[in-house]
């Protein structure tokens, strides 16, 4: 599961021709609640040690906020305005740096001419338009008070869209076999990942795969015996042949090893190839949904923008839930606003509903395969991917339902209105691949795909067919 945590540059700022005692007690005020605010998730670096009264209001301040917070190798910068603040400061740091960047100010309390003391919104203004000219992104709480569910909504969304950001920055994906022959659509440019999003693909061959998983099971290492017990308690393995569940459980071992070895987040594996290269009397796709489990998410048939879609996907909800990559399958035999969610067992058992306890099959191939049903719940489905040079993400919510059983690992999905998303997708630039995720992070993958100049395209929004 996700584990990360970020580490965000916060410099108040002030503006000297304002009294210094009035920034200093709305500092007073904020920076606790700032503080406060997923702990778990998030630590500050501050500017208290190196401006005056902590907050950057000069010039001469610029630098020494800069080399602290790039010793710190912060992920975010978020500037609080307590009072009109300096936009020269604001952007002189900012600029520096290619992260997300938030901006907020709370709401002035007195607005009479003689009291006014803060300007804070108007300074929000004259801000934001500076850092426009100078070509940061950034992103905005609106004017609100910092115990307010606004800014805690705001902030939340700040730090997932971050989270997100921090997992594709110099992002290693491991291509795990060779692109299927039949697959075209999965067909990616690597150049183009690593000089648009420094995205690297780094190529793990199959062999190296078999040679380590056989190693493994020669070995008869504790690690894998006490793997193959937790396997056992939680999927029933009564009808499968202890052969298979061993090699499932040796490769997931060696595979997470290789993808730690190369520094690699994610992975796509050629599906059909490691279960030849494995000798396997049943899917390989189960080893995927183990991985996933275990905080490395793997595409199936090589499809490395499934991999960058299921990172995107557990970045935003912070590890909640385990990500997953499903094929756009067919409709509801009964809801015209359904669709089956479904691929042959890669799914992770953490996801499984429930009802029934997690099993194999043999499929229509006689190969021993995951069948679970994914538990109910609303639910974000991602895609990115590129044309022409451009990158496109669709990103669109829905519920699960219910709906006959079906092989595999499954799940209903119900949306507002199927026929939107049908014609969405099919004029894509999509695949019959997406990532999913339980949770509602729209909004949140939206914003973040704005840093990266991504072309959002949802079911609400008209299509430009002419891609």
């Amino acid at each position: 599961m996700y584990k990360d945590k970020i580490t965000i540059g916060l410099m108040p700022t002030r503006r000297p021709v304002f009294k210094i005692e009035t920034a200093r007690e709305e500092y007073d005020v904020i920076i606790p609640l700032i503080r406060r605010q997923l702990p778990d998730y998030v630590s500050f670096v501050d500017v208290e040690d190196i401006c005056d009264q902590g907050m950057g209001a000069f010039p001469d301040d610029i630098p020494r906020v800069v080399e602290k917070f790039k010793a710190a190798k912060v992920d975010a910068l978020f500037f609080p305005f307590c009072d009109f603040g300096c936009e020269e400061v604001v952007v002189g740091v900012a600029k520096q740096f290619k992260l997300p960047t938030l901006i907020w100010g709370t709401r002035d309390k007195i607005s009479t001419f003689e009291k006014r003391q803060k300007e804070t919104q108007c300074g929000l203004f004259a801000a934001t338009k500076v850092l426009l000219n100078y070509g940061v992104t950034f992103s905005y709480i609106w004017n609100c008070e910092g115990d307010s569910p606004d800014f805690v909504k705001g902030f939340d969304k700040f730090v997932r869209v971050a989270f997100i950001l921090k997992s594709l920055r110099n992002a290693n994906i491991a291509e795990i076999g060779d692109r299927p022959k039949d697959f075209y659509s999965v067909i990616h440019n690597q150049q183009l990942l690593i000089e648009k999003l420094n995205i690297t693909v780094k190529p793990i061959g199959l062999d190296a795969v078999r040679n380590r998983t056989f190693e493994i099971l020669e070995k008869k290492e504790s690690v894998l015996t006490e793997y193959v017990k937790d396997f056992k308690t939680r999927i029933d393995c009564s009808g499968t042949e202890d052969d298979y569940v061993r090699k499932v459980c040796a490769a997931t071992l060696a595979i997470e090893e290789l993808m730690k070895f190369h520094k690699c987040q994610g992975g796509a594996f050629d599906c059909n190839g490691v279960r030849l290269a494995l000798d396997l009397n049943g899917s390989a796709c189960t080893i995927q949904g183990e991985l996933s489990d275990r905080g490395f998410p793997t595409a199936c048939e090589t499809d490395v923008w499934g991999a960058i879609s299921m990172l995107i996907c557990t970045a935003a909800s912070m590890g909640k839930d385990t990500e997953f990559l499903a094929d756009w399958t067919f409709r509801h035999p009964g809801n015209d606003n359904a669709e089956l969610i479904w691929h042959g067992g890669p799914f992770a058992w953490s996801l499984a509903a429930g009802k029934k306890r997690p099993t194999f099959h043999k499929n229509f191939r006689g190969l021993y395969e995951a069948w679970w049903e994914l538990k109910q719940g609303d639910i974000t489905m991602v895609r990115m991917d590129e044309l022409h040079g451009e990158y496109y993400m669709f990103i669109g919510e829905g519920k699960t339902t219910t709906g006959p059983e079906t092989t595999g690992t499954w799940v209903w999905l119900e949306v507002d209105n199927w026929k939107n998303w049908e014609e969405t997708l099919m004029f894509g630039p999509f695949i019959h691949h997406v990532a999913g995720v339980y949770g509602k992070y729209a909004d949140v993958i939206t914003e973040a795909v704005r840093y990266l100049g991504v072309h959002v395209i949802t079911p609400e929004t008209p299509h430009p067919k002419s891609l």
